[in-house]
């Protein structure tokens, strides 16, 4: 697919906008972005309490200054090799509304920093090209300096967070 047909459809998953801002994160050696105006806080790595019989992708839940949050386990959910929890990680606590008014925080290695990004750093991802085991990919960014060989180029995995807590309240 040609460059300009590609980023022609970064309108789409920017929602109409020219530019926005994500919040950068790694799981694993990838580097990953959602939404900023999808996240409420970020908060160091506390126990978890395992919930008995809950899907897998439920690590289980924190009780965040009074309030019960479930805690996903974003490697599960994505079908990424699992790994221990470790006190270097965080939890993303997602804005109440995009789980249908539960609180929810994600499991992640590393938080990076907030960008800014233009609809002309996006690639869209589509279903007929993501294919089913990618839908909760909603465009890939690349950020960086473009150096000639494209070696100081970052490529990263911006998800489809609301896609994501639909599918959850489903199952």
């Amino acid at each position: 697919m040609a460059e300009a047909e590609t980023r022609s459809d970064a309108g789409q998953c920017m929602n109409g906008k020219s530019s926005g801002e994500v919040l950068e994160f790694s799981l694993g050696s990838e580097n990953y972005a959602l939404d900023i105006n999808l996240v409420r806080e970020i908060v160091e790595m506390m126990p978890i309490t395992a919930i008995p019989r809950a899907p897998v992708h439920i690590r289980g839940v924190i009780n965040l200054r009074g309030e019960i949050v479930n805690i996903v386990n974003l490697n599960t959910f994505l079908k990424l090799p699992d790994r221990p929890v470790t006190k270097d990680q965080k939890i993303i606590v997602l804005m109440a509304e995009v789980a249908g008014g539960n609180n929810v925080g994600i499991i992640v290695d590393n938080v990076s920093s907030v960008t800014e990004i233009s609809a002309d750093q996006v690639d869209c991802m589509t279903e007929s090209i993501a294919g089913n085991e990618s839908r909760y990919i909603k465009g890939i960014i690349t950020s960086g300096q473009d150096t000639g060989t494209n070696a100081a180029k970052n490529l990263i995995i911006w998800l489809d967070i609301h896609k994501m807590f639909k599918d959850l309240e489903k199952k």
